[in-house]
């Protein structure tokens, strides 16, 4: 086997190892389906730090739309996140991509004072608590550890998680890789605070 191939087999593992963490983060904690009438789809914000939503919030906004389910009686869907750098919190500036770029007429909510996705999860909870089933939607391991969160704070509300469409095979793959290293790492960090948390309550 000639160096060329080992290559093109090592960059394919890789790429491979990179999709089934996505694959496998965009389940966990996660049902395929509830009997419901009613959902809440909840998008979380990253960073924008001018007038309008930046690329990875314009894809989570994409991501997000495509999670809803139109066969249901309601659908809720959710903008979380504050300010931040910018001069507009990051929850408005995708809800106007949202409504002006992609459409989307039905029904926004808008939570503009989180800071951190604790606070993002803690924040939308009065908004959510209504929704026979509850998507979270953002790169598939934050959504992971937003899931998480929500299991520590409202157990019940956990319990109507469904999984949102925020993954799909073959989108933006080179970056997958980098992302699953970050990811794994801070569900790591995230998974021994809760613990710690457990532990000292």
């Amino acid at each position: 086997m000639n160096r060329k191939t080992l290559v093109a087999l090592g960059l394919f593992g890789v790429a491979a190892w990179g999709e089934f963490v996505h694959w496998r983060a965009s389940r966990a904690l996660t049902r395929a389906s509830l009997p419901a009438r009613t959902e809440a789809v909840v998008v979380l914000g990253y960073r924008d730090t001018g007038e309008q939503a930046n690329v990875l919030n314009r894809w989570r906004v994409r991501a997000a739309l495509r999670s809803v389910d139109s066969t249901l009686a309601g659908t809720t869907v959710i903008f979380s996140g504050g300010s931040g750098a910018a001069s507009v919190p990051e929850a408005v500036l995708m809800a106007d991509y949202a409504v002006k770029a992609c459409g989307f007429t039905g029904k926004i909510e808008v939570e503009t004072e989180s800071r951190s996705t604790w606070q993002n999860v803690e924040n939308v909870v009065p908004l959510i608590e209504h929704a026979d089933q509850i998507k979270i939607v953002s790169n598939p391991l934050h959504a992971q550890k937003a899931r998480l969160y929500l299991r520590e704070l409202r157990p019940d509300l956990a319990g109507r998680l469904v999984r949102a469409a925020d993954y799909r095979l073959g989108e933006a793959w080179p970056l997958k890789p980098l992302f699953a290293l970050y990811g794994l790492r801070d569900l790591a960090r995230t998974q021994r605070k809760l613990a710690s948390r457990g532990e000292a309550s």
